[in-house]
């Protein structure tokens, strides 16, 4: 049996290790929901002691593992869980532990945090080993809205579980309460190989000569590119990522999301019409331009973003040209019910 050995105190270690961990089983800590448990459940993630592993133990969904570990992910979305913590406070880092899994942790992990007046009636009991959330615990945490909460920790690569690379250590600046964390966990995100893994737009030959900038730093250019994206799932706008990965001379300047709900009808009737402005949906600003930078993953959420209700398809407007590798966008999915009383 391998045990990971408590660390002892170096300079190095992030200053927040000095503080209480307010998640600790042993506070009172408890994952209240999880997506997936069919190699190890969640629940791991809070014991007190250092992770172990043990060569030959196994169960029968495949090799016991000491912490929170789901099956391959073959489903659309991704894996998260809620934890509750024991003691609510404030928080000023996390150590996101990857002990022993080495070929099977997750490359990609975010952290979302809230303040609940009241502990919600979800629980989990027992061993969940090879289970998974049903719909109706589905439905049951939806009316937490997790989804929205506030971002604590952006997307981050993690590092696998070896002895000198396991502890990820994030800091936090979140002078506020908090009563529950959102572990967001994800498979490869795709990173954009070269510029020719994304989009890339032709240099417009209406820009004047003289460039000038508004307040915001943002040019003032007559022209624009853009392109409209038919969202997979019809749904209400929590967070965008524009990433310019390798578009380094060649980024737009600025960059702007627009949203509309369309039946499949008017979504025909556009495309016939070529999208020619005079017959052109009623676009609402969901992403107001924002500045771009080389080389660099944009993550907007929260304030940054307009609330546009449930949406179908968006429009990405870039000025005035240039390149955009990737283009994500996360929300809460809503039922056809709902966009027709929408509409």
């Amino acid at each position: 049996m391998a045990k990971r050995q408590v660390q002892k105190e170096t300079r190095s270690q992030p200053h927040f290790l000095q503080f209480n961990n307010l998640a600790c089983e042993t506070a009172g800590g408890k994952v209240i929901f999880a997506t997936d448990e069919w190699f190890a459940p969640a629940r791991n993630l809070l014991k007190r002691d250092p992770p172990e592993f043990i060569a030959s133990a196994f169960t029968e969904f495949g090799k016991w593992m000491d912490g929170w570990e789901t099956r391959r992910k073959r489903i659309p979305g991704h894996d998260w869980c809620i934890v509750q913590l024991g003691v609510p406070g404030i928080i000023h880092g996390f150590d996101v532990d990857t002990s022993f899994f080495t070929g099977n942790y997750a490359p990609f992990a975010s952290i979302q945090a809230t303040c609940l007046d009241q502990m919600p009636s979800i629980a989990l009991e027992g061993d969940r080993t090879g289970m998974a959330a049903s719909p109706s615990q589905f439905e049951a945490v939806a009316q937490l809205n997790s989804d929205s909460w506030k971002e604590v920790v952006p997307v981050t690569k993690l590092k696998a579980g070896y002895s000198d690379t396991c502890h990820n250590y994030l800091s936090v600046s979140y002078p506020h309460r908090v009563t529950h964390i959102r572990f967001n966990i994800y498979p490869g995100l795709g990173m954009a190989e070269n510029m020719g893994d994304g989009w890339e737009t032709a240099r417009r030959l209406d820009r004047p000569r003289v460039l000038k900038e508004d307040e915001n730093g943002i040019l003032q250019v007559p022209g624009s590119e853009w392109a409209i994206f038919r969202l997979g799932h019809p749904g209400i706008i929590s967070k965008i990522e524009l990433d310019t990965n390798h578009f380094k001379g060649n980024f737009p300047d600025s960059c702007r999301i627009e949203a509309c709900s369309l039946t499949e009808d008017e979504e025909n009737s556009f495309i016939q019409s070529q999208w020619s402005s005079d017959r052109s949906p009623m676009w609402n600003i969901l992403l107001p331009p924002q500045k771009m930078k080389a080389h660099h993953r944009h993550v907007f959420s929260g304030p940054s973003l307009v609330h546009c209700g449930p949406v179908s398809h968006v429009r990405m407007v870039i000025a005035p040209d240039g390149g955009i590798s990737r283009l994500r966008i996360w929300g809460r999915p809503v039922s056809s019910h709902q966009m027709i009383s929408k509409l």
